[in-house]
């Protein structure tokens, strides 16, 4: 038996994840995904460039049509109109892309065949998020973080977040065993799937973090071929998420697959306070761009899934303004590298325990990490001469 996640029209597109539980690497994680956006959008207009990219990445489309046009104002100056609110428009997107994979995807890929009302209860949640309404108030945080604590947490969400500051994982399983709502219950019978490896700290992503990184970051981009499908920062794949943001303490609270439910949580808590420099709201995420050359640019921004970074070359010959290149690096590639993180829990498991087992921690690593695109679970470990036909 494997299983096989939903698929729409766009997947051979989009590509998809072949996963390989028990394999040796590279073997058990492969990607079909493609580098399309250099293909795709050298020649068009530089006004095209954000909705392309944003329809290239449909999951986080909000998130690549902002990063693009921060990359083009940092090629070319006034070219466009610059992008307004950014960080507003970042903590929005971001809390609302963290609410749906929390009501949408936690059910879907945590809960067993028996706990199917699970996806019902989470349903009915999400349609009573505040930040989700199609005509949200001006300011609808606090109702947001109202509908957090009522709906989520069955608590208040200051006392959650510091209780999770101060312990992690230890008072995300205590949580979850003193409440009954669906999400604790979810997560309480999702702990049994976890493999109990820790994130190694000193691999998590922070290119942006200095102009030496990101000058590195936009090099290897330009540079090096293929970096954008398989990217090694400091010569080695990197882990990227909303446990590696610029305002976080590197290298703090240890993370298993599990304990990365919490650090979204936590994250969710921290864009619905109040605005805080480098605390909450507004100030929690970072993001910015430099110019990397004539009509060169580039910009990063951290959002959902992790660090994003877009790279644009303006062509302004003839007195026109056309993509002349355009490099996309997304948090998939660095999480999903064949060598990476995800990559090497899968080629921990034990391929011999029950399918059901193994499935369950497939979909927990999925639920974790987050991939933009859908993942086939193969049994077996599968061969070189395999793989090569793959």
């Amino acid at each position: 038996m494997s299983l096989v996640t939903p698929v729409n029209d766009l997947s051979a597109l989009a590509g998809r994840l072949r996963v390989a539980p028990g394999a040796p690497l590279p073997l058990a994680l492969q990607s079909s995904r493609q580098d399309w956006a250099p293909r795709l959008a050298r020649g068009q207009a530089a006004s095209a460039l954000p909705g392309l990219t944003a329809s290239l990445f449909n999951l986080c489309s909000h998130a690549h049509r902002l990063c693009s046009q921060l990359a083009i104002e940092a090629a070319a100056p006034g070219l466009l109109p610059a992008p307004s609110q950014v960080a507003q428009r970042l903590r929005t997107e971001t809390a609302q892309e963290h609410i749906r994979r929390i009501g949408l995807d936690w059910p879907r890929l945590l809960a067993t065949d028996a706990q199917g009302s699970w996806a019902t209860l989470a349903q009915a949640a999400l349609q009573a998020c505040p930040l989700l309404a199609p005509t949200a108030a001006a300011d609808p945080w606090p109702a947001t973080l109202a509908w957090l604590e009522d709906q989520l947490l069955q608590m208040p969400a200051t006392t959650w977040q510091r209780a999770w500051q101060a312990c992690g994982a230890d008072w995300l399983l205590d949580w979850s065993h003193r409440h009954t709502g669906w999400l604790p219950t979810l997560l309480r019978v999702a702990r049994e799937a976890d493999t109990a490896a820790l994130l190694d700290p000193a691999t998590a992503l922070r290119a942006h973090a200095d102009l030496v990184g990101q000058r590195s970051l936009s090099a290897a981009l330009a540079l090096t071929p293929g970096f954008a499908l398989l990217p090694l920062w400091h010569g080695a794949p990197a882990h990227t998420g909303h446990w590696t943001r610029l305002n976080d303490l590197p290298g703090g609270l240890p993370l298993t697959p599990w304990a990365l439910l919490g650090s979204r949580i936590a994250e969710l808590i921290r864009l619905c306070k109040p605005d805080a420099p480098g605390q909450g709201g507004a100030a929690w995420l970072s993001f910015g761009s430099l110019n990397t050359g004539p009509h060169q640019g580039m910009a990063w921004v951290e959002m959902a899934r992790g660090l994003l970074v877009h790279q644009v070359e303006i062509d302004r010959a003839d007195g026109g303004a056309r993509a002349a290149d355009c490099r996309v690096l997304a948090p998939t590639e660095w999480n999903f590298h064949p060598q990476g993180v995800v990559a090497q829990h899968i080629a921990g498991l034990n391929a011999t325990e029950p399918a059901a087992t193994v499935e369950r921690r497939v979909r927990l690593l999925m639920a974790a990490f987050d991939p933009c695109v859908p993942f086939d679970v193969a049994h077996g470990v599968p061969t070189s001469k395999e793989a090569h036909h793959a």
